[in-house]
């Protein structure tokens, strides 16, 4: 049992977790400082309540400046990084469609989804580099695999971009010391998912448990029955990041209770 522990034990990692504050990122940052890792935080706005072993910088990484401070803060207060889980994300764009989408729709998705993670990356890469050594997770989503058309086309494409980029960033640094996996949650329960069945329950004249009961026979249903919960995601990406995952590189992990229908 000892030694299963070990494996786990993140003391004295530095960790940065984008989107951290809260659902999915929150989970992910709780978890990994349980672990022992120091953990930084961002997000747009600080939040009324955050966890005290966190440090918080503010920064909305869809904005080149503030990607650039973000580094530069990181650099400057811890000289190092050594866990980098590109976390945020979202789907913002109006249901609907293509005829929905107009350019700007398409831009932020990919701002957010997709340039945020890779502007990250090539700034604190270095940290990495230098020392040979590092993980970097990118949070997908199954929707990068399975689209629905009407509720998620500009998300599902950027996510299916940032699956690509994943593996090909991974192919580039393994033989660097460094490893880059991609997490790709299905429903979870979060404000965030909260929100999107709301809107689409409304787009359509469905309540809300309609609207939910809808999309998920829309997927095939879940054959667990039931949304994962943050803290199971977070369970996943603290063993990727931890030692006991030494040899992965490059694989996207799934983790949607057995709903996307092919392997």
């Amino acid at each position: 049992m000892d030694n299963i522990q070990n494996y786990k034990d993140l003391t004295g990692k530095i960790a940065l977790v984008t989107g951290g504050t809260k659902g999915i990122g929150k989970a992910i940052a709780d978890q990994l400082e349980k672990a022992g890792a120091k953990v930084i935080v961002t997000a747009r706005n600080r939040p009324d309540q955050i966890n005290q072993g966190h440090h918080f910088i503010p920064a909305d990484v869809t904005q080149p400046d503030e990607v650039n401070k973000l580094a530069q803060e990181i650099n400057d207060k811890f000289g190092a990084l050594n866990i980098l889980i590109n976390n945020v994300g979202g789907l913002t764009a109006p249901v609907g469609g293509f005829s929905t989408l107009t350019d700007q729709d398409w831009e932020h998705e990919l701002q957010l989804n997709l340039l945020a993670a890779i502007r990250l990356d090539r700034l604190l890469l270095p940290l990495m580099l230098n020392r040979k050594n590092g993980v970097i997770i990118h949070i997908s989503s199954v929707a990068g695999k399975q689209s629905l058309w009407h509720l998620n086309m500009a998300y599902a494409v950027s996510k299916a971009a940032l699956n690509s980029y994943s593996k090909a960033l991974s192919n580039e640094l393994a033989s660097k010391g460094i490893r880059v996996l991609t997490v790709s949650p299905g429903a979870t329960r979060t404000p965030a998912m909260e929100k999107i069945v709301e809107d689409f329950a409304a787009s359509v004249g469905l309540s809300v448990e309609e609207g939910m009961q809808q999309l998920l026979s829309q997927v095939g249903g879940i054959p667990m029955g039931r949304m994962s919960e943050p803290e199971e995601v977070a369970t996943l990406v603290h063993f990727l990041v931890s030692p006991g995952a030494a040899y992965l590189t490059g694989a996207n992990y799934l983790i949607d209770g057995g709903a996307l229908p092919v392997a």
